[in-house]
């Protein structure tokens, strides 16, 4: 049987390898998939079933339910004064993953360059490939706690570009895009009538205080943006699979299209549970950010106590990125080793591009007691080495 060349350019994630390979040993501490072990709350669990049981099991508009969509446009102006218009400017997803894909085929021609700064949340680059552009990646730096300056983002631009992906709080680093890297950022969009694709599917989870600063807070940006989000990590609905975009008309009127022959819709149960999660009142997301915050003191203290380990506490997800440089391995032979040894699994840094050699990356998405037992045994590796 024949196997395109698109099939073949696609690699499967080291993420899911080791996420696969530790399901083989007992004992383990999984640090790999960022699933959080929080449960979706009762409200929106109820809300589901409810739609299954009132027979809400057929399909919707290819744009998504427009209750749905009036509910996330009232979010949206809620939280930045931006107004969408439901109809026309919001699309229903089967997760953020599947926005992200609908954009970029909605966006891109052969050739097109994206740009993506490394280190990068995987898919973005392999669906870029998938499609036909090329991925220009962008490293950025430890030193410049991980996030693109808008002199390297200039310098990357070719007249074959047509947008750049920023996902704030980032996966893997954790870092999280101030007002002033933002602002040059989106001045240099808009000289170059460039599309910005705004990944903001962790801004629930922001440590230490921090506010969050939108693209959406500069002047003219909904005209350059398509802002993507989900249910997945403020709901902890990560297998209910509904995300969302929004942007403007001209361009999202065309992605109902797009879907109808990808996926026709996002599960309409799934659609309801999402509408009692934006319009429901629980403290269930802050609930979930404090937990997760306390996860991560304890996880930055205990790596701070391994000679040869480094690492730059995080200041958004569930993600950090600890430097392994120091011992003298590759990241992937430092986590299959670890496996092997001493059954931990984390994900090598190299997954997430050139930029991220020398580092690995833990999610600390289980509870405080697993993250002390996974450490002391990460620990005991390194000394060992």
């Amino acid at each position: 049987m024949k196997l395109s060349k698109r099939a073949n350019r696609i690699e499967p994630s080291l993420t899911r390898k080791l996420y696969d390979m530790a399901k083989s040993y007992d004992d383990v501490v999984d640090f790999t998939l960022g699933d959080p072990d929080y449960e979706t709350p009762d409200r929106i669990k109820e809300a589901g079933c409810r739609a299954i049981r009132e027979g809400r099991t057929k399909y919707s508009e290819n744009a998504g339910v427009l209750e749905l969509r009036k509910v996330i446009a009232g979010a949206i102006a809620e939280e930045t004064g931006i107004q969408y218009d439901p109809a026309k400017e919001i699309q229903i997803t089967v997760g953020a993953m599947e926005a992200l894909f609908l954009t970029l085929a909605c966006m891109i021609d052969p050739g097109d360059e994206v740009i993506i700064p490394s280190p990068y949340w995987v898919n973005y680059k392999h669906m870029v490939d998938f499609l036909g552009g090329k991925a220009v990646l962008v490293d950025v730096l430890e030193e410049n706690d991980f996030v693109l300056t808008p002199e390297d983002f200039r310098n990357a631009i070719t007249d074959k570009t047509v947008a750049v992906i920023i996902n704030s709080p980032n996966n893997p680093t954790g870092a999280v895009y101030g007002r002033e890297a933002l602002e040059g950022i989106s001045d240099i969009v808009k000289k170059n009538n460039l599309t910005i694709i705004w990944d903001e599917c962790y801004k629930s989870l922001l440590y230490d205080g921090a506010q969050y600063v939108s693209i959406l807070d500069f002047p003219d940006m909904k005209d350059y943006s398509i802002v993507i989000n989900s249910c997945s990590k403020k709901f902890s609905m990560t297998g209910w699979r509904l995300g969302y975009l929004a942007g403007p008309a001209a361009f999202v009127e065309n992605l109902p299209k797009i879907q109808e022959n990808v996926a026709a819709c996002a599960g309409v149960p799934s659609q309801y549970a999402a509408i009692e999660a934006f319009k429901g009142e629980d403290d269930t997301p802050n609930l979930m950010r404090d937990g997760f915050e306390k996860r991560r003191n304890t996880l930055i203290a205990e790596i701070r106590k391994i000679d040869k380990l480094s690492v730059k506490s995080p200041k958004g997800t569930f993600y950090a990125l600890v430097n392994i440089k120091e011992t003298g391995l590759k990241s992937e032979e430092f986590a299959y080793k670890l496996l092997e040894s001493q059954k931990v699994a984390v994900v090598p840094g190299i997954t997430y591009g050139d930029a991220c050699e020398g580092y690995i990356r833990i999610a600390f998405t289980m509870n405080e007691e697993k993250i002390i037992e996974g450490v002391r045994r990460i620990r005991q590796f390194v000394e060992s080495l």
